[in-house]
């Protein structure tokens, strides 16, 4: 057994007994929502901390853990490790004789990814939302753009192996299955393609899944498998953006700049651009490396010493300079960066976090129901034709009254269904018959 966590309640657990025969009155199981899956699966709460546990063969068990730790060293966005389970073969754990490479189940535990969800969870509350698929579309590509990058063949992207957590007015798109993962120094055009098809058949599937499930007409799937088909799309455009090399005359800089400008609002810090000779001597070719998507993120952290995700991040950015121009504004005279980033974190920033978190209930994070707020504030502005102020906002977020198509509303995945209960032995032996039904 290793586990990566010091945690009294986890190490207490009963580690020496496979994972479908510990009791759930005594061990404490929570029911949480999981997609399919070919092995058992099973959440528990201990030292006020979730884990995810899922229970698979020794050999994939050992790849798998060993791919997510590479993927916590690289900073993808994928579930952490926290440790691996051996089991003899008679079903125990601990200390004893190895087992053969290949024979008997491990525990795999991961943490519990806090504030994510799955992609039915927030279709089966706004069901039929074009511009909501497309934020979620979106983050899909970048996943698999972010993990290419790095050398990471996913092997299975599908929906179902994938949680979604929101990010400003983006949603982010965390790996939570690396079973058939592996990690290289680069991939190939070619890898990279088979992983782009598997992406897209899989999402195909799962949307028809979902359509089926909430029994839409069937007139709305081919419009879903064009949609899925569209990730392609979305992936083929930031990958070319990001490599793409083009040719320029020596003499336009606005090519250059632009270029960069471009990665910034995508949120890529550039580490390196290089001009090489293109064949003529007034052409050259354009070579930009570009480092993790953190740039507006770590610019608002050096500013405000606030640390968020890179959406959140360009809104808050954003929110702060105007803020400052305010500033300038009433005084006449410029005003530091460092002043009003310090002013506007302690005059609108923590207080209006906190109105806006109690507004959505406390659900969800608090800096992520401040940015709700400058959105929606925007926008019922924008259909007023003038600024509502923050009190009717708030209103809105509180009554929800929140334009469908804007990424407010997708508060409703946050909002919690009530309190994650405790297994019961009954409870679990109707899973065990539903996951049995549902085949390997």
């Amino acid at each position: 057994m290793r586990l990566r966590v010091t945690s009294p309640g986890l190490l207490a657990l009963p580690w020496e007994r496979p994972l479908g025969e510990w009791d759930a009155t005594a061990v404490p199981l929570r029911d949480i929502p999981v997609g399919p899956s070919r092995h058992l699966v099973r959440f528990v709460e201990t030292d006020g901390r979730l884990w995810a546990l899922k229970e698979l063969p020794h050999r994939v068990a050992h790849k798998e853990y060993a791919v997510l730790r590479d993927l916590e060293s690289m900073g993808l966005p994928a579930v952490r490790p926290a440790g691996l389970v051996l089991h003899r073969r008679d079903g125990r754990a601990g200390a004893g004789r190895e087992v053969p490479d290949g024979e008997g189940n491990a525990i795999l535990v991961t943490h519990y990814l806090e504030g994510s969800w799955q992609y039915r969870r927030l279709f089966m509350r706004l069901p039929n939302r074009p511009r909501h698929r497309a934020r979620l579309f979106d983050a899909m590509a970048g996943l698999l753009v972010d993990l290419h990058r790095n050398g990471v063949f996913w092997g299975d992207c599908s929906l179902a192996n994938t949680l979604f957590s929101r990010d400003g007015q983006l949603l982010q798109a965390w790996l939570v299955d690396a079973e058939t993962s592996d990690v290289h120094p680069s991939l190939t055009d070619g890898q990279r393609r088979h992983d782009l098809d598997i992406l897209v058949e899989n999402v195909a599937g799962g949307m028809l899944d979902l359509a089926v499930r909430l029994e839409q007409p069937p007139e709305m799937h081919g419009a879903l498998l064009d949609e899925a088909a569209g990730v392609a799309e979305r992936y083929t455009a930031l990958w070319d953006t990001l490599y793409d090399t083009p040719e320029m005359p020596f003499s336009d800089r606005l090519q250059i700049e632009g270029r960069i400008r471009a990665l910034h609002e995508l949120g890529f810090a550039v580490d390196e651009v290089r001009l090489e000779p293109a064949g003529t001597e007034d052409r050259l070719r354009l070579h930009v490396a570009v480092a993790e998507r953190r740039y507006h993120a770590e610019e608002l952290a050096a500013l405000a010493g606030v640390e968020v995700g890179e959406g959140q991040a360009r809104i808050l950015i954003g929110d702060l300079r105007a803020y400052q121009g305010l500033l300038q504004q009433q005084s006449g005279r410029e005003v530091h960066d460092g002043v009003a980033a310090r002013r506007w974190r302690t005059d609108l920033f923590e207080p209006g976090m906190d109105r806006a978190h109690a507004a959505v209930g406390r659900a969800g994070a608090p800096v992520q129901a401040y940015c709700d707020l400058l959105e929606v504030r925007w926008l019922l502005s924008e259909q007023a034709g003038r600024d509502i102020g923050d009190e009717e906002a708030l209103a809105a977020l509180s009554l929800r009254f929140v334009p469908f198509d804007a990424a407010a509303s997708m508060a409703v995945a946050e909002r919690a269904t009530g309190e994650l209960p405790r297994l019961s032995p009954d409870v679990l032996e109707r899973m065990d018959r539903v996951e049995g039904e549902a085949g390997p």
